[in-house]
């Protein structure tokens, strides 16, 4: 396994899931997860990647004119995804003119007990970050903008 590139394609992966590709966020984060201990099934795992980027090269962030300008979020977790730490993986996805402006796919730095209490935690961290984003796009002082959803 030491001649495998895995780190290198994982940090590529990484590069264009942060630039381009939300698409490919909690896979990246998953391999992520192994880079020091790693099997063949990461790297079947991330072969896969590569070929789903592969087919959908001809996929892009595209956004629509609008003249009213509304942030729209969305979030989900995986409850106790990763069997060995028994914490579990959220994500979050924001909108502007129906195309994705920013996206997190990270493992909780909590072990929770019930699926209430990951759901309040990636919640969280979905608003504050949509609270962030919404009071940074009002700076901007665009006139259009309407409340978050």
């Amino acid at each position: 396994m030491e001649t495998i590139p895995y780190a290198s394609i994982v940090g590529s992966l990484l590069y264009a899931q942060t630039c381009t590709r939300p698409d490919i966020s909690f896979a990246v984060s998953m391999l992520g997860r192994y880079q020091s201990n790693l099997g063949m099934d990461h790297w079947k795992a991330a072969k896969k990647v590569l070929r789903y980027l592969q087919g959908t090269k001809d996929y892009m962030l595209t956004y629509k004119r609008s003249d009213h300008l509304e942030v729209v979020g969305y979030s989900d977790l995986d409850f106790v995804g990763c069997v060995d730490s028994r914490k579990s993986t959220f994500g979050y996805l924001f909108l502007l003119a129906e195309g994705a402006i920013s996206w997190k796919s990270a493992k909780q730095s909590i072990i929770a007990s019930s699926t209430m209490e990951v759901e309040f935690v990636a919640c969280f961290e979905a608003t504050v970050h949509g609270l962030w984003l919404r009071n940074f796009i009002l700076g901007l002082e665009l006139s259009t903008i309407l409340p978050s959803r």
